[in-house]
């Protein structure tokens, strides 16, 4: 008969700390990226970025994404290959950036390689044509969707509207570089969200 006043020793799988990066491997970094260059279509990069690394694999969430995406924008170059830097150095440092830009721009470059040799044999065909306005209207679809999840969770400020509506003003409306505008309406964002002093009578009491 066993002592019923035996302690029983319970055991927990490990948590990782609360506020670090996860950690994974270059190798899933570099086939997540490689499924993103393949299937990705244009513009529509940024809806695939999004749902792999924040709704599939949830290696950031939407914030950062946001706050990636902001400085994959403000940067030369292309927004996906901006974000698969950052992320991947997020991830695993240097090697994690190096296995995700190769990941993305892989499958891309050969594609784009057949892709030019079929369209300089059939590039006028009605049908090609055709395909070409399909892509390019589902890939604004894709952007489109994409903005609207984001800026319900990112946008929680009426002001934040008005910020929205001023970068569409500038480059849509008055024809300003994207350069200009973002630093224009971000130093203006900058300005209306930085900290304040508590006033002088909040600090007697």
């Amino acid at each position: 008969m066993s002592d019923s006043s035996t302690p029983v020793v319970v055991t927990q799988q490990p948590t990782a700390a609360v506020g670090l990066p996860i950690r994974v491997s270059a190798g899933q970094i570099f086939r997540e990226f490689l499924v993103i260059g393949a299937t990705s279509f244009g513009g529509g990069v940024v809806a695939y970025l999004r749902h792999s690394l924040v709704a599939k694999r949830r290696w950031v969430e939407d914030k950062e994404f946001v706050e990636l995406l902001a400085i994959s924008q403000t940067l030369p170059g292309l927004n996906a290959t901006n974000m698969a830097i950052l992320v991947g150095d997020r991830l695993r440092g240097a090697l994690g950036a190096f296995t995700a830009i190769c990941g993305i721009c892989l499958p891309g470059a050969l594609l784009m390689y057949v892709v030019a040799i079929v369209y300089a044999a059939h590039g006028d065909h009605p049908l090609v044509t055709a395909a070409l306005k399909g892509v390019a209207a589902a890939a604004v679809g894709l952007v489109l969707a994409t903005s609207v999840q984001l800026g319900k969770k990112s946008l929680s400020n009426a002001y934040d509207l008005v910020f929205v509506a001023l970068t569409v003003l500038g480059v849509n409306r008055l024809h300003q570089s994207v350069l200009t505008v973002l630093a224009v309406v971000g130093i203006a964002a900058i300005l209306w969200y930085r900290p304040r002093r508590p006033p002088a009578n909040s600090e007697k009491t």
